[in-house]
């Protein structure tokens, strides 16, 4: 059995079924771990939500920000953002409210022991160890499962906190994992989540990757994750980042989480959005 994570797809179809040929992918044997944001801005969402639940138990993935956010338009509650018109095959669908119930019961964290990998789509604050970003996420799970997932998405949005206490309660710890689970990229040197900056890593001691603030809690941990285009492919000693830019005529990547000697199998995509483009 071979375990394969891959990079977010945001509706680029096409490439996911092209590299699963490419890897020899057998669902009735092999493991899939998708990094999130399935959907939004590539031509196929649909089809790519579709496919990944029909897979069942042999697919695995975690909620994106792209995810999130069809979820919130699914209920109407899309006035944080523009409305993207990739998502209107999804929300024209017969089995739309199916397949959205389905999504909305996806993980925002997945660890397996026994293979000794944690999948997320974005980071994890540096105060958190492994324990505590389990629990946070299955606060945020429950959240969106439950009677209170309208209520929720309501209160999801915003950058508000940006550093991690204890002692956060209702609505603002629901708000931090979200924040940090789907749209964390940097934080500054002493701990604080900073969610504008989008490009590759610059050489600042006030500003770092979220995998590089010293005294990082979850250290040692392995980590595989997406939401990062303009970090490509990047390998630390505890850390694997896997959002090769597919979307924008990059690259759709796939790394044998069960065999890290095998090199990552990246397949050249066209691109569905230019650069830059929102």
């Amino acid at each position: 059995m071979a375990v394969y994570a891959i990079g977010d797809l945001q509706g680029c179809y096409d490439e996911l079924r092209a590299l699963l040929d490419r890897l020899g992918f057998d669902p009735a044997h092999d493991r899939l771990w998708l990094c999130g944001d399935l959907v939004n801005r590539g031509p196929k969402s649909l089809e790519v939500l579709r496919f990944v639940r029909g897979l069942g138990d042999a697919a695995v993935t975690v909620l994106g920000n792209h995810d999130l956010h069809l979820l919130a338009v699914w209920l109407g509650k899309h006035r944080h953002f523009k409305t993207n018109g990739t998502l209107g095959p999804i929300l024209a669908a017969a089995d739309r409210d199916d397949l959205l119930d389905w999504l909305r019961h996806r993980p925002l964290l997945h660890h397996d022991a026994a293979l000794g990998w944690t999948l997320v789509h974005a980071g994890l604050p540096p105060q958190w160890d492994l324990a505590t970003a389990r629990a946070c996420a299955a606060e945020v799970e429950s959240a969106l499962r439950g009677p209170d997932f309208p209520a929720f998405v309501d209160h999801m949005y915003g950058n508000e906190p940006h550093r991690w206490d204890p002692g956060l309660r209702g609505w603002d710890r629901l708000r931090f994992t979200v924040n940090c689970l789907t749209r964390l990229r940097y934080c500054t040197a002493d701990g604080a989540l900073s969610l504008a900056p989008k490009g590759a890593p610059q050489a600042t001691p006030d500003l770092l990757p979220w995998f590089e603030v010293p005294g990082r809690q979850s250290a040692g941990q392995r980590i595989v994750f997406g939401h990062w285009s303009t970090l490509g492919l990047h390998r630390g000693a505890d850390v694997l980042g896997i959002d090769t830019g597919c979307l924008w005529g990059g690259a759709l990547t796939a790394v044998h989480l069960d065999d890290p000697a095998v090199p990552a199998t990246s397949l050249p995509c066209v691109g569905a959005c230019a650069p830059g483009h929102q």
